[in-house]
């Protein structure tokens, strides 16, 4: 579940439980005819951005594949200790080659998007040197890793023949799931000040009380220091195990009435209770499988050879495009699948709580803080829309309600 805002706290909440002092009071009405449009043009620029940075990654890709990467892979084959038809060096800086060209292709559309756009509509706290210093640290942990698995990825290919995309799968399987528990502890407080909730008695109680009878084993309930970079609120249930942990970003934690973070955090208890964590891994595992099959048929249909030691260093950016692709041809079912998830987990939250009028008035804020259309075009909910459009979700609120008061009566 993401952001959201409501009335302001009773004089007795801490401030940093619920609707701060300070904090500017959201409206719970219904959005105005002016806010409205402004997040219709915000939502469309948006996914126009969006749109056109699919549109450049696939191009890219393609070009790297069949026009970039043999010169690139026969220029760096070209120092000594590069050469041989398995180099790993020469792999991790093909990797790296392709990466940085991607970086400079996509980073005026990224800059619009992730800076001009958010900060034209006033959703955005950074200045152009914070912005940049976030971008170099995301880029330079995503070609970290993607040197690591695409390095694994050929290591696999060449030793484990026709096999291959199988051992792939499995592997890949496992080091999401490492990457889900380490997330939260190693790899967000890079990006955000993460900080235990450790003096807020009430919202940990008022947690276990939710919690209670659920089987939820939570390792804490943490601020995420959201504000320095957004004025957008988030909150999510994160990790995995020992790690697992509610993340309630400084956006909404300073805006919100206690009983509306009752239903946020009802909400993400139900997410455990309809264990969408588990199913959402096992999903991940069957796509992980078509996936490298897939993958696999197509090398060795460019390729021309079912010898996978031969497979060239060459073939990375089309082993790239190849997932890139079916990533994006697949979104709108994994979509359909979130959604879903998504309205258990909204019912769950009516259900546990039973406040009506705070689960409206959250959507309400939630709209309105992060200018989100409430009512988005059904096409673009089908390809592009992991949760419900909130217009939607509050009149599933409204009809769980009625149904609650009718079988009271």
């Amino acid at each position: 579940m993401s952001d959201q805002e409501l009335h302001p706290d009773p004089p007795t909440v801490p401030e940093q439980f619920g609707t701060s002092p300070d904090a500017p009071v959201l409206s719970t009405a219904p959005m105005t005819e002016r806010e409205l449009d402004e997040a219709k043009r915000y939502g469309h620029i948006s996914l126009a951005c969006d749109l056109c940075d699919r549109i450049i990654d696939i191009t890219y890709l393609a070009i790297a594949a069949f026009v970039l990467a043999g010169p690139i892979d026969a220029w760096l084959a070209r120092s000594e200790w590069l050469a041989g038809p398995n180099s790993y060096g020469r792999l991790a800086l093909l990797i790296v080659v392709i990466y940085l060209l991607h970086m400079a292709v996509s980073l005026p559309l990224t800059f619009f998007s992730g800076h001009v756009i958010e900060h034209r509509f006033g959703l955005s706290n950074q200045s152009v040197g914070r912005w940049i210093r976030k971008y170099a640290l995301r880029h330079t942990l995503g070609l970290a890793l993607a040197v690591v698995l695409y390095i694994a990825l050929f290591w696999i290919i060449w030793h484990m023949g026709s096999w291959w995309w199988i051992i792939a799968a499995v592997a890949f399987f496992g080091v999401g799931m490492l990457l889900s528990q380490l997330a939260p502890v190693l790899i967000m407080p890079l990006f955000y000040k993460v900080t235990r909730l450790e003096d807020d008695d009430a919202l940990r109680n008022r947690f276990a009380q939710l919690a209670d009878g659920t089987g939820l084993a939570i390792e804490g309930v943490y601020r995420l220091g959201l504000s320095d970079e957004t004025s957008k609120a988030n909150a999510m249930l994160a990790g995995l195990g020992r790690t697992r942990r509610v993340l309630l970003g400084d956006t909404l934690l300073d805006k919100f009435s206690p009983e509306e973070l009752d239903v946020i955090l009802a909400h993400e208890i139900g997410h455990h209770v309809h264990r969408h964590i588990v199913k959402l891994l096992l999903i991940g595992a069957l796509v992980s499988f078509v996936g490298f099959w897939l993958c696999d048929r197509l090398l060795v249909a460019a390729t021309g050879t079912n010898d996978y030691v031969q497979i060239p260093t060459t073939a990375l950016p089309l082993v790239m495009l190849a997932l890139t692709v079916f990533t994006m041809v697949l979104e709108p079912l994994q979509n359909a699948i979130s959604r879903f998830f998504e309205r258990q987990s909204d019912r769950y939250a009516m259900e546990r709580t039973g406040d009506a009028e705070a689960y409206r008035g959250a959507f309400q804020k939630l709209a309105r803080q992060n200018k989100a259309d409430p009512n988005p075009h059904p096409l673009e909910v089908f390809l592009f829309h992991s949760h419900p459009p909130i217009a939607e979700r509050i009149k599933a609120v409204d009809h769980c309600y009625l149904q609650s008061t009718e079988v009271e009566y």
